[in-house]
């Protein structure tokens, strides 16, 4: 993929506006943290050359200013609330994020339970965190939030909450997830420090929308096909339009909530510091795109993919096809169709031809490698190994998985585990294969190649296993599916 942004220039510019934004309110800033730390992936998809990891090593840069406050939602630890990209619950994540922080020698001072109401998981859940040597903190839920703002701004609103001991300047607010109650957090955070006489500021650093290129840029309305779920929709923000004379882009909640917000601060400052939601944010990627048109297309291709991902919700889950609509109305916006996307084009041409699940992926240089689906391998499977040899230069008909070595796995499937489909998925063959380059020269030069599958288009014909989307995502794939089940289980 032709890259587009500038990764080395955004991490140096981030983390000094940031610094200037701490050093514009005096003793501390509480930066509220949207979006994904470690694993940003669509906004590498939609800036290629964004690392994924890239907020986050720009927070290590800032590592001696910056301490880290985790926050949860008790409703959501209640709940059971799972992250659906990696398949674990809040409480769970919350543990993991600290030590993937830690780890990066970032320092985390404590966890915040917001929405506190007595809940007794939230109270086991501070127990568990407490035996481990971990700060915990409960915010209130607060009646007639976030509207009522005498009851808000007030010891029986903002002042019932438990004071967070900090002692950096630099405060980042994050959560495993939306509606955690991060910004809630912050502003209960300035409302004690004024209390206590200290010089203490909020900001907001998300990554999208990009506030400094137009609304309907590919880049932001590839954000809310990322958002559809969520509703949220990019607008013009009408008080930076006021204030300023200038066009920006925000999102509908923040600008929705701004007059509330507005309230909050003058009830603990007198006054706000901030004349619009866009002053609010530190967000310098778009003075990183250092090639429009590259981002943009990475843009059309990502809304293609979230299409795809909410055909398939809605026949897996049985989801509403609101999702769909909206990201519909978002591709006659880009002017694009599924068409577009060359390697979806090439294997629902193949299904059609050969009338059985079809596979296919483009490759770094443009190659499209199709697959079918046989006696031996399921079209996924069959599409690994495809492509996996084209990258090595070995010759397409030759085996790098013989018969012989396949038939015993089908056996043990069917005969001894009671499978009912003897053909191998993609972990499978991967074993096999690596099992056959201990000997095989050709295994071997082909397993080899398996880390140039990274940034790859795939289309399949069909819906696959949850074994195969995992192996396909591990492989650093973008995977996308026709919204085609295989089989149909009501039970």
């Amino acid at each position: 993929m032709k890259i587009g942004f500038d990764n080395d220039k955004y991490l140096k510019m981030q983390s000094e506006h940031i610094k200037e934004r701490i050093a514009a309110f005096g003793d501390k800033l509480y930066l509220e943290f949207g979006g994904k730390l470690f694993d940003d992936y669509h906004a590498s998809r939609v800036l290629p050359g964004f690392a994924p990891d890239s907020k986050l090593r720009m927070l290590m840069q800032l590592s001696d200013y910056a301490e880290i406050v985790i926050v949860i939602s008790a409703a959501d630890i209640e709940k059971n609330k799972i992250r659906g990209d990696l398949g674990i619950t809040y409480d769970v994540d919350v543990l993991r994020l600290r030590d993937e922080f830690q780890s990066r020698g970032l320092y985390v001072g404590s966890v915040v339970i917001t929405h506190y109401a007595g809940q007794h998981s939230a109270e086991q859940f501070k127990a568990k965190l407490e035996k481990k040597d971990i700060k915990v903190y409960l915010h209130y839920t607060i009646e007639g939030y976030p509207a009522n703002v005498p009851l808000i701004v007030s010891e029986n609103g903002y002042g019932k909450n438990d004071y967070i001991e900090t002692s950096r300047p630099l405060v980042v607010i994050t959560a495993p997830g939306p509606g955690s109650g991060k910004m809630a957090t912050c502003l209960s955070q300035l409302y004690h420090e004024n209390l206590r006489g200290t010089k203490a500021g909020y900001a907001k650093f998300e990554t999208f929308p990009i506030w400094n290129i137009p609304l309907k840029h590919p880049i932001n309305l590839a954000y809310e096909a990322a958002t559809a779920d969520l509703n949220d929709v990019n607008m013009i923000d009408p008080f930076h339009l006021e204030a300023y004379g200038k066009t920006t882009v925000n999102y509908n909640r923040d600008i929705e909530i701004f007059p509330v917000l507005n309230a909050i601060f003058e009830g603990i400052y007198g006054e706000n510091p901030y004349k619009s939601p866009t002053d609010m944010g530190v967000n310098m990627a778009g003075n990183c795109i250092i090639d429009d048109e590259a981002c943009c297309e990475a843009s059309r291709m990502e809304i293609i993919r979230r299409y795809y991902a909410a055909l398939n919700k809605v026949v897996r889950d049985g989801a509403s096809e609101t999702e769909v609509y909206k990201i519909e109305l978002l591709m006659k916006q880009a002017k694009i169709t599924a068409a577009d996307r060359k390697v979806t084009v090439s294997a629902k041409k193949r299904a059609e031809v050969l009338g059985v699940p079809t596979a296919a992926i483009e490759l770094a240089d443009g190659h499209i490698i199709t697959s079918k689906t046989s006696d031996f391998l399921g079209a996924s499977a069959a599409l690994l190994l495809n492509a996996l040899k084209y990258l090595a230069g070995v010759e397409h008909d030759t085996k790098l998985i013989k018969p012989e070595a396949i038939e015993p796995i089908q056996n043990l499937k069917v005969r001894y585990l009671g499978g009912r489909n003897p053909r191998l998925h993609t972990d499978e063959v991967l074993i096999a294969l690596a099992l056959e380059a201990c000997h095989d020269e050709n295994a071997r030069r082909s397993l080899e190649q398996l880390p140039n599958l990274q940034g790859c288009q795939v289309h399949t014909s069909v819906m696959l296993s949850e074994v195969d989307i995992k192996i396909y995502k591990k492989l650093g794939t973008d995977l996308t599916s026709e919204p085609v089940q295989t089989v149909r289980k009501n039970y």
